[in-house]
């Protein structure tokens, strides 16, 4: 077993730009409300392309859509979103992060993985029934077209990994059949990843 560092590779999260950030003119931000640790948008048009684009959340049969805290608030640092919460009142991204934060435990560095994998222009999902923190697809495919290309956990550089932990994420890579990254968070929100496989002698 071998861990490799992965960087700027071409093979592997190549490039920090954005198609997001690279939109032709600004979109309106989508109207949503948080309940019970959980976000639904408005029935909109520009809420179903935040799915239908990018695939966000989760698309409900009444054509809201449901996303995750660290989703949501990665749309409100991009200005794609606006919360409010049961009294109509506006959530700012300080106010969700600490709901997260409250909610998820390591919410900040699980949140620093999303961002940075969503800023290379790369669509990230939650990965819990792998596993796994979340799962990523190649760049221009969409959960349902293919099978997500890696599996990965987001890590502190200050924590620590038993073997016995580390040898488990393998196995949840190797029996799914992706390619397993851990992402190293340090303390100032930069991201470095390895990438670990199986090689047999």
């Amino acid at each position: 077993m071998t861990a490799k560092k992965k960087e700027e590779s071409e093979e592997i999260l190549p490039h920090k730009e954005t198609k997001e950030e690279k939109s032709k003119e600004p979109k309106e931000p989508v109207k949503a409300f948080f309940s019970k640790e959980r976000v639904l948008t408005e029935s909109s048009d520009n809420a179903r392309e935040l799915y239908n684009q990018s695939r966000y959340g989760t698309l409900l049969d009444d054509g809201r859509i449901q996303l995750s805290l660290i989703e949501a608030t990665y749309l409100i640092e991009k200005k794609r979103l606006i919360v409010y919460d049961s009294k109509d009142k506006q959530i700012d991204f300080d106010a969700l992060f600490k709901k997260g934060q409250k909610s998820e435990t390591n919410f900040w560095v699980k949140y620093s993985v999303f961002k940075d994998i969503r800023n290379r222009g790369y669509i990230i999902k939650t990965a819990l029934k792998f596993g796994a923190d979340f799962r990523i697809y190649d760049r221009g495919i969409k959960p349902g077209e293919d099978h997500a290309r890696w599996v990965v956990f987001p890590v502190h550089e200050g924590s620590s990994l038993t073997w016995y932990e580390f040898a488990a994420k393998n196995r949840v890579a190797h029996s799914t059949k992706k390619r397993l990254l851990l992402g190293i968070v340090d303390s100032e929100n930069d991201v470095t990843y390895y990438e670990c496989r199986w090689l047999r002698p």
